[in-house]
């Protein structure tokens, strides 16, 4: 029998080309992170309970991801075009699913609209009170959220906003984007500020080497859009370990609001619920994405690429795999245990998200636990006769378009305001 050897750490292992892949896949999982938690809201707190949380989770997380990218890409600043920047690297505007639009008139005014709006597309049949919940309620103070990360007197305001009169009404929505002083500076949340003080974000992730071939930063002009392969090796590992940051961010700010209004053991059960839906779903987007096969060794590598184990500077854990056993290691000292994370919902009693993760790269897998101690949750991957049903937490995540999303090749990007 072979020593099992531990699977080399995740995206750095990559080429330029699948991180290029890669990358606009992780952003869209991030977004389905809400499809994946909204269901299990609305049979807990109604309507108006999950827009409050929905609110909450993405002021709490917003400010900090859109600075911590800002500052890795080098396009720090204080104007309209260092805000559309960070919204084409936000996951709660992923590419083509959200299909932003831009227009800069100058550093204190634009506008942008959505072509496509995917979020939309999953709400309307719903009926217009979701709608309105959804583009009115939750959108207004998040978009400031997101807006104050770049300058406080930054205030985004709807042209037009659904529900869609009539309707077909195209674009989707139009929002104006105006820098003021006489503008009153929104106040930051106490959520947010609880968000801030956490581990992740503070944790300092891969230098980007400017040596690479490609564009090492985003400094530059605003473009269309972000043709991903454009950048470097290295600062695509870096914007893939910074997007898989944004949905631990986002998972910790959904935690702390869902806490609040629940006991704590309601609060693990449904945010792992919402990790079983997005853990199923991201597992099979990855290896579809990058043409992974549907074997112990195809797992292995999604295992390695997962938001829910990366950053590695983030999340400790180590993958084994001999060429027949494949084995996992979480371990408990890592940065996300002092925040409480995802990972630390998974324990020997609830495997529910890994095996979501597996049988999403194939539904004959399952996880059996070899040990779970204060040190670290060990477990081995079997492969079972007959195919698992797909859970229920994958299926309704699925109900989201942006689960069979397909990204297009848009071409060169065009420059819309040059810095």
């Amino acid at each position: 029998m072979v020593s099992p050897v531990t699977v080399p750490g995740s995206f750095e292992t990559l080429s330029r080309a699948d991180l290029a892949v890669l990358v606009p896949e992780l952003l869209l999982c991030g977004q389905l992170i809400d499809r994946s938690g909204m269901a299990h809201l609305i049979m807990e707190f109604g309507r108006e309970g999950m827009a409050e949380v929905a609110i909450e989770e993405w002021e709490s997380a917003s400010p900090w991801y859109t600075r911590r990218m800002q500052k890795a890409l080098r396009y720090e600043g204080d104007d309209v075009v260092t805000i559309f920047k960070g919204l084409q690297l936000d996951i709660g505007a992923p590419p083509q699913f959200m299909d932003f639009r831009y227009r800069v008139d100058d550093p204190q005014h634009g506008e942008f609209w959505l072509d496509h709006c995917g979020a939309l597309m999953d709400v309307e049949p719903l009926g217009d009170e979701f709608v309105t919940t959804m583009c009115h309620d939750i959108e207004d103070p998040t978009f400031d959220a997101t807006a104050i990360a770049t300058n406080p007197y930054a205030q985004i305001r709807p042209i037009h906003r659904p529900p869609r009169r009539p309707a077909d009404q195209h674009p989707h929505c139009a929002w104006t984007v105006i820098i003021d002083p006489s503008h009153v500076p929104p106040v930051m949340t106490h959520h947010t500020e609880q968000i801030g003080c956490t581990a992740a974000a503070s944790t300092e992730l891969s230098p980007i080497d400017d040596g690479d071939e490609g564009a090492s930063d985003y400094a530059g002009s605003l473009l269309s859009d972000l043709r991903f392969s454009d950048f470097s090796r290295s600062a695509l590992v870096r914007i893939a370990q910074e997007v898989s940051l944004q949905h631990h961010l986002l998972a910790l700010g959904f935690l702390l609001a869902v806490r609040k209004r629940t006991s704590e053991d309601k609060a693990r059960e449904i945010t792992l619920k919402q990790l079983t839906g997005i853990a199923g779903v991201a597992a099979q987007r990855i290896r579809d994405a990058l043409g992974l096969p549907s074997d112990l060794e195809g797992l292995s590598a999604v295992l390695a690429l997962h938001p829910l184990l990366n950053p590695k500077q983030y999340v400790t854990s180590e993958i084994h795999w001999d060429g027949e056993n494949l084995e996992l290691w979480i371990s408990r000292a890592g940065r996300v245990d002092e925040d409480g994370g995802w990972p630390t919902l998974i324990d020997a009693d609830h495997l529910e998200p890994l095996q979501a993760l597996v049988r999403g790269v194939n539904p004959h897998f399952t996880v059996r636990v070899n040990s779970d101690t204060p040190a670290g949750l060990h477990i081995a991957v079997d492969i079972a006769e007959d195919p698992a049903p797909e859970c229920v937490e994958v299926a309704i995540t699925k109900v989201s378009s942006g689960a069979g999303f397909a990204f297009q090749d848009r071409g060169i990007p065009l420059p819309l305001f040059v810095v």
